[in-house]
C-alpha cells in the first residue's frame, strides 16, 4: 500500500468523494447518495462539526469520518433517547460528540485507517465522551469500536427507514489506543 495521510478534511469540498466511499463501503444506491448529500452538507453547518479523511498519494479519498457535538434536539438524538432512557444512559446525550459516519473503502479496510480516522477526529474535540450508532450485529466495525473503548448503551434501536436494528455505543475520550503496526500509514 502506498503512503496514506490521515488528517482534517474539508468535507464540504469532498462530499461527493466521501459519498462514493460510503456507497462502496455500505452499499448505497445513487438515490440514497443524493439524499445523504443534503444531509451531510446540513450536518457540516452545525457549530463544532469536524471531519477527517484518509487520502492516498494520488489525492484519492480512501476513507472519512465526521461528527457533530451532540444536541438533544437533533433528529438522531430524538430517535435514540427513549432507548437510552430505558437503559439509564440518556445522560450520554449531554456533553458528547456524535460520530455521524465512518467509512473506509473495502479495498483499504483492516489496515488501521478506521482506527486512525476516528481517534484523530475525537482527539481534537472538546467533549469528554463520544457516541455513535452501528448496525446491531457482530461485525469488524463493532469489534473496532469495542477495542477503542466503546460499550453498548442501547441495542435493537430502530431508525425510521432502516431495515436492520442498530446499537448505540459510547466511550469516554480519549479513545483507547493499541500498539500500531509499523509502516502501515502516516498521521
Amino acid at each position: 500500500m502506498n503512503h496514506v495521510a490521515v488528517g482534517p478534511l474539508d468535507l464540504t469540498a469532498r462530499v461527493d468523494d466521501a459519498l462514493d466511499v460510503q456507497a462502496r463501503a455500505f452499499g448505497l444506491s445513487l438515490e440514497e447518495q443524493r439524499v445523504r448529500r443534503g444531509i451531510v452538507l446540513r450536518h457540516l453547518l452545525v457549530p463544532g462539526a469536524r471531519s477527517f479523511g484518509a487520502t492516498g498519494d494520488d489525492g484519492r479519498l480512501l476513507g472519512f469520518v465526521y461528527g457533530v457535538p451532540c444536541d438533544r434536539a437533533q433528529w438522531w438524538s430524538t430517535v435514540v433517547e427513549p432507548y437510552l432512557m430505558r437503559n439509564g444512559h440518556d445522560d450520554w446525550l449531554d456533553d458528547a460528540f456524535t460520530i455521524t459516519e465512518l467509512h473506509v473503502l473495502p479495498s483499504h479496510q483492516r489496515l488501521g485507517l478506521g482506527r486512525a480516522l476516528i481517534t484523530g477526529l475525537t482527539d481534537i474535540v472538546s467533549q469528554p465522551r463520544t457516541l455513535l450508532s452501528a448496525i446491531d450485529t457482530e461485525s469488524p466495525a463493532r469489534s473496532l469500536y469495542r477495542a477503542l473503548g466503546y460499550r453498548d448503551l442501547a441495542r435493537r434501536v430502530r431508525f425510521p427507514s432502516a431495515t436492520r436494528p442498530y446499537a448505540v455505543m459510547g466511550a469516554p475520550l480519549p479513545l483507547l489506543r493499541q500498539e500500531s503496526r509499523p509502516g502501515r500509514m502516516a498521521h
